[in-house]
């Protein structure tokens, strides 16, 4: 066998498997920032029927202006997170403002017999699931991706073309991490 051959095709062995490194490379990082975008997604709807539940209470409620202000600007402040750990951060506060909330809520029997409150408060169960979902499907997509990047050789081709690692979704009250923050009924 020829020696040129033989390097030649080394050559174009090592280049195919670089094309395909950084390919699945690629794959994964698309794939963790859509999973990003559905976790914002979801946030965003919840976010939208925040003023509707806090509406809803004020009705019955209107002294409770502190709690209902807390609520706005943690909701804010979720809403104006940039990364995994701020958007982290700021749920927990704004987890922490709507159990205020539901406190409020568990005084006025009348508002919770109220079917209108019912559906928003079924609505935002629903929606809490739908988070958590993305939640688990962003940090597994993340998961991955870290791996690929963090594994010889592959790594080599992702300090090659500036791949770094992604921040995971995750808690930082051990709290939260025990139970879930909104249960009705």
């Amino acid at each position: 066998m020829n020696p040129i051959a033989v390097v030649g095709f080394l050559c174009a062995a090592i280049l195919l498997w670089g094309v395909f490194a950084y390919n699945r490379l690629v794959r994964l990082r698309v794939r963790a920032e859509e999973s990003w975008r559905d976790i914002d997604t979801q946030l965003k709807r919840r976010w939208d029927l925040i003023p509707n539940l806090v509406a809803a209470v004020q009705g019955y409620a209107s002294h409770e202006s502190d709690v209902f202000e807390q609520v706005t600007a943690a909701r804010a402040r979720s809403a104006n997170a940039t990364s995994p750990r701020e958007q982290a951060e700021a749920e927990e506060r704004l987890k922490g403002t709507m159990k205020s909330l539901f406190a409020i809520v568990e005084a006025y029997p009348q508002l919770q017999a109220n079917e209108s409150f019912m559906q928003l408060q079924q609505t935002l169960e629903q929606i809490e699931d739908a988070v958590q979902r993305s939640r688990h499907y962003y940090n597994a997509v993340v998961r991955d991706f870290n791996m690929s990047i963090q594994v010889f050789p592959r790594s080599f081709i992702a300090g090659l073309f500036g791949f770094h690692e992604r921040q995971f979704f995750s808690l930082t009250d051990e709290a939260e991490r025990k139970s879930p923050w909104v249960r009705f009924r």
